[in-house]
């Protein structure tokens, strides 16, 4: 929070004339008349927009290079759905179509299975604004609601073998939105604003690293709890090339005839 209150305050200074990034269009918004921002209010907003769309969604993406090293079937299933989608694209080189992401089933059952798992957020916090009675308690208004995903996503009454990293559990299922045995990303009128961003980023990622790459464990990938998911000695992994070998082998038996 020192850091970035030390850049709001140098680039008050300075301002630009073009806007460079998010901290910009802040700027421009604070020094409105009309605003309704503050400096502590822009300053929380940074901070809360460098965990929202960063922390969160680089742990997740670890996660699931992690669950893919660990489960070749899935892998294996992963794979195949992306091939389908590069043989069926009538110009290699096109970019990704809305219909091609549309069309990746298995991959929501994959990403909805990791971030049930991963439990990112380990609470959230609501208030009560008035008397709420749940069974036999009343919890008073004013008072502070802690709410726990990872005690609901793991749930043995909603999910077989909870512990388990089982995509087809998804299959069949309702994979949009959140309901109260899901909320990887929040609920109700809270409902995370970069759900279908993160979702995009992360097939996107899953497709070009299933597709192009072939992955190797080479150390680390411990997880602890503080509560949040946390890698305490990293997750290493070697990197290759698919096709790499192939091509390799292709030559040599050009060189050879």
């Amino acid at each position: 929070m020192r850091m970035l209150k030390t850049m709001l305050n140098e680039r008050r200074a300075r301002p630009q004339k073009l806007q460079r990034d998010f901290f910009d269009y802040v700027l421009e918004e604070l020094e409105r008349e009309d605003t309704i921002l503050t400096k502590e209010i822009a300053l929380d907003l940074m901070f809360v927009l460098l965990f929202a769309s960063f922390e969160t969604t680089s742990l997740v993406i670890t996660l699931a290079t992690k669950l893919l090293v660990d489960h070749p079937l899935v892998l294996k299933a992963l794979t195949e759905e992306h091939e389908t989608i590069l043989k069926e694209r009538e110009n290699l080189e096109s970019g990704f179509t809305w219909k091609e992401y549309k069309s990746m089933k298995f991959t929501f059952q994959f990403i909805n299975e990791t971030v049930r798992l991963a439990n990112i957020v380990p609470g959230i916090f609501r208030k009560a604004q008035r008397d709420i009675k749940f069974k036999d308690y009343t919890i008073p208004a004013g008072w502070a609601v802690m709410v726990c995903p990872p005690a609901v996503h793991l749930n043995p009454a909603r999910y077989e073998n909870p512990l388990d990293f089982n995509p087809w559990r998804w299959e069949g299922m309702e994979l949009q939105g959140a309901s109260k045995h899901f909320m990887a990303f929040g609920g109700g009128m809270r409902f995370c604003v970069g759900t279908d961003f993160t979702k995009v980023q992360m097939a996107v990622f899953l497709h070009c690293l299933v597709t192009k790459y072939r992955l190797q464990s080479v150390k680390g990938g411990d997880i602890v709890r503080t509560p949040g998911l946390q890698f305490p000695n990293g997750f290493h992994v070697q990197i290759t090339e698919r096709y790499k070998k192939r091509q390799e082998q292709s030559s040599q038996q050009t060189r050879a005839i």
